[in-house]
């Protein structure tokens, strides 16, 4: 397990039809090291911070192993290391693998992951196609969130040493309870329970179950 490129970028604007939107989803690679701090990497920005960034999604990690599928998917396009908007491209960590809450660490700093991404229309302005949303989403290959538990420097090239959380909820999981198995009783009422899952997914996951079983306590 590997990190392969830390990727970084300010907030720009951008025009989408005919309207300017203020984004930091372009990203580049930087070389050397870089110093991770609690909300973000230093040089890096989100722009609209309703919806990105914060504690839970200070960094976004992508696996560089869905860049072969994507690659299939879209033989046109040119798809450098941060294309997704991630600032860790990385090796060996799949969502089909990593529990939410597991930790690692990475050059000298520790994470810890929190969520799945969910894609936004900005997604579809990077790829110039706004289809792109709908088909990351259905792929299953969304990348993953980080909150930084201690800050510290990373680069490409270091390793990543990971500690199991005990709880067993899937990245994955959380992505397929929110896109296709949105009535899964049993898998709502253990993400709810999953101490490092951010409150806005348990209080979201919390409404529908309680719709599902019709009852407010549950």
């Amino acid at each position: 397990m590997k990190l392969i490129s830390v990727n970084v970028g300010l907030p720009r604007v951008v025009m989408s039809n005919g309207d300017p939107v203020w984004t930091g989803i372009f990203k580049e690679p930087v070389a050397g090291r870089v110093m991770l701090r609690t909300l973000n990497l230093d040089g890096d920005r989100q722009a609209d911070l309703s919806v990105h960034g914060g504690p839970t999604k200070a960094v976004y990690a992508y696996p560089s192993e869905h860049y072969d599928y994507w690659k299939h998917e879209l033989p046109e396009m040119k798809l450098p290391w941060g294309m997704f908007g991630e600032n860790f491209t990385t090796v060996g960590l799949l969502e089909s693998e990593l529990n939410i809450g597991d930790k690692f660490q990475v050059g000298s700093a520790v994470v810890r992951v929190t969520e799945p991404r969910m894609p936004c229309y900005k997604l579809g302005i990077k790829f110039g196609r706004p289809d792109i949303v709908k088909r990351f989403l259905a792929s299953e290959r969304t990348g993953f969130y980080l909150a930084v538990l201690r800050e510290g420097e990373v680069g490409a090239g270091d390793s990543i040493a990971i500690e199991a959380s005990q709880d067993t909820l899937k990245v994955i999981d959380i992505t397929r309870l929110y896109a296709r198995e949105k009535s899964n009783v049993g898998l709502l009422r253990r993400a709810i329970e999953v101490e490092a899952l951010p409150e806005s997914w348990k209080s979201y996951f919390q409404r529908r179950l309680a719709k599902l079983t019709g009852s407010s306590r549950d």
